[in-house]
């Protein structure tokens, strides 16, 4: 009998500094990753802008813990998950935490549990500062959980992207230079590893896509090609179709 079991997770929401709208895809994300073991959520409930949370806490069974705002100025919210975290860190319980909030005033919270050893999730808005997505194994955008628009009521449509494709092709082509391909090929799974060591915060979502492959070949800059079999793709920058200015110096001496 296999002993194997889903990474336990811890998960800790920031109410004042997350929406309600994100719930759905919020836990379907966590789903991917693990067992949503503890849910905790931190806020002051007695205010109207957490009305959202209140209404889908029961759906996910979140754990509220009401922090009422004693001083002007000072976030109680954040301090209560932070000592919460510390106490579940050294329970030894948990395989993973996941951070859900905008705030990099969790940045050293997320070092911490890293250095214990285990992966933090972060989950923020776009605005989140660049020093908490870094200190997170890796970061989810929450724009990108957000459900689909509808229109009439029936037709989905298709989401804007936070950036446009071609933005991503730089960050493509370092992860590539990192792997040291002689020939220049390289395989997608090892790059999509590289991306996220390269930067905790890539998603093919931020970008329109749902899949790597689907974002390399939405760029136009890479060459594509899969197995006969239909195993392993991998990918290669395409060379500049443009002559560089020493060719084009050669190719005139020429004539």
């Amino acid at each position: 009998m296999s002993d194997w079991r889903s990474p336990r997770l811890a998960v800790l929401i920031d109410a004042d500094n997350s929406s309600s709208k994100i719930a759905d895809g919020l836990f379907e994300e966590i789903a991917a990753i693990g067992e949503a073991s503890v849910r905790r959520i931190y806020g002051d409930f007695s205010h109207s802008r957490s009305k959202g949370w209140k209404e889908v806490l029961p759906k996910y069974a979140i754990i509220p813990h009401q922090q009422f705002p004693y001083t002007v100025g000072k976030n109680a919210s954040d301090v209560a998950m932070v000592i919460d975290a510390m106490d579940l860190l050294h329970s030894g319980r948990f395989d993973a935490f996941c951070l859900v909030s905008s705030d990099s005033d969790f940045t050293r919270l997320a070092a911490r549990i890293r250095e214990e050893g285990l992966d933090v999730y972060g989950f923020g808005e776009q605005k989140t500062p660049e020093s908490f997505r870094q200190a997170c194994h890796r970061f989810i955008y929450t724009e990108n959980l957000l459900p689909e628009p509808v229109v009439d009521n029936s037709a989905l449509v298709a989401r804007k992207p936070l950036r446009p494709a071609s933005a991503a092709t730089p960050l493509i082509r370092r992860a590539m230079a990192q792997l040291g391909s002689e020939d220049g090929w390289a395989h997608l799974s090892p790059v999509g590893k590289q991306l996220g060591i390269l930067a905790p915060d890539f998603d093919p979502r931020t970008y329109g896509c749902r899949k790597l492959s689907d974002l390399v070949r939405s760029t136009g800059a890479f060459q594509v090609e899969a197995a006969a079999d239909g195993g392993r793709v991998r990918i290669r920058f395409k060379p500049s179709s443009k002559p560089t200015k020493k060719a084009a110096t050669k190719k005139a001496k020429k004539k």
